[in-house]
């Protein structure tokens, strides 16, 4: 294990039997520590905070795992305006975020042209802008780099296509793969990623994951546990295991895209009370608190448990720093575009 960590922390490459080996190991700590250092070495000891805006819990999709799926009746669904997304974004400047991250469901209302406009208005803020919004056009993605937008987050949530197929109905994994290459091609910085825990996943499923992501390659990867949802056809599942697998992954990532993003997600946090501070510790170097107010940040409930629903877009904000602080590391005041780090050092 040790000689096969050496190799990746100077060479940045495994194979997919020695990702299953590490992803299988009892004791990760030597894996942990290696992902540290490269995190410092690539990207430094600056964590890039992203102000997070939830603005459409509506979805046209019914993947199985999410609690946003279209037939979850109990789902409590919202739509905020254009205005007020933009006021959102306004008050994220204020707080001193350089990124907004606009995430919704697949929700048709926001036509092409309501989201350039969206864009156009929040990139006179001086922004960076990333997307979260699902599957598109060509057209529809290049119309939205050309109104401002910057990056795309499109997680394939596994590599399996029959896995993804059998957890997303209706949906195509050859439509999913399609949207990520189109992507990169038009210039955005891409982030993917992949959900650590689903029934039928294997091991090497997930090692093939991280190739994938490697050989696209992504900008930023988001690796997050999957966490049951009760109005779900996933409900009954099990937790047991993923938040320990989720840090291998996010670990294995940095050591084989070194100069990536990796964000410490806050699902890591629902299942350990400092999920996203050993997130940071393991490779992460990205955190994206909510910037969403009111009652629509318990409202976009992707899965139960979500923290920080109580709490406004400000206590948020001095939270994080605080506990970054804490260990040790500081919040960037720069953008963190991919590769930002070296450039600049």
């Amino acid at each position: 294990m040790q000689s096969i960590l050496q190799r990746a922390e100077t060479q940045h490459t495994l194979t997919a039997s020695e990702i299953v080996s590490l992803l299988g190991c009892q004791d990760p700590f030597s894996l942990f520590a290696a992902a540290n250092r490269v995190r410092q070495k690539y990207v430094g000891d600056g964590v890039y905070l992203r102000g997070l805006i939830e603005f459409s819990s509506f979805c046209k999709n019914d993947c199985m795992y999410c609690g946003l799926r279209g037939s979850n009746t109990h789902a409590q669904r919202y739509r905020l305006s254009p205005g007020q997304i933009v006021e959102m974004a306004q008050k994220a400047a204020g707080y001193g975020y350089k990124t907004v991250v606009l995430q919704s469901g697949e929700d048709l209302w926001f036509t092409v042209e309501r989201m350039c406009e969206i864009i156009r208005e929040i990139k006179k803020l001086g922004l960076v802008i990333t997307l979260s919004i699902g599957e598109k056009t060509r057209e529809e993605y290049a119309a939205y780099r050309q109104a401002g937008a910057d990056r795309y987050l499109l997680r394939i949530e596994t590599t399996d296509k029959q896995l993804y197929e059998k957890l997303d109905p209706r949906m195509s994994f050859e439509n999913r793969m399609r949207c990520l290459y189109d992507l990169k091609d038009l210039g955005y910085e891409v982030g993917s990623g992949s959900l650590v825990g689903l029934p039928g996943q294997t091991l090497e499923s997930l090692a093939d994951d991280l190739l994938f992501f490697k050989q696209l390659p992504v900008d930023m990867a988001g690796i997050g546990p999957f966490i049951p949802h009760p109005h779900t056809p996933l409900s009954q599942e099990s937790v047991e295991g993923h938040f320990e697998l989720s840090l291998k992954m996010m670990a294995l990532m940095r050591l084989l895209l070194p100069d990536i993003n990796i964000p410490a997600t806050t699902a890591m946090e629902t299942l350990h009370p400092q999920g996203r501070l050993l997130a940071l510790k393991c490779g992460a170097n990205v955190v994206m608190p909510n910037v969403t107010e009111g009652d629509y940040r318990k409202q976009y409930e992707l899965y139960p448990g979500k923290i920080c629903t109580a709490e406004s877009p400000a206590q948020c904000r001095g939270c994080i720093q605080g506990k970054i602080k804490s260990i040790g590391r500081f919040v960037s005041n720069r953008p963190g575009f991919h590769g930002e780090y070296l450039k600049n050092r």
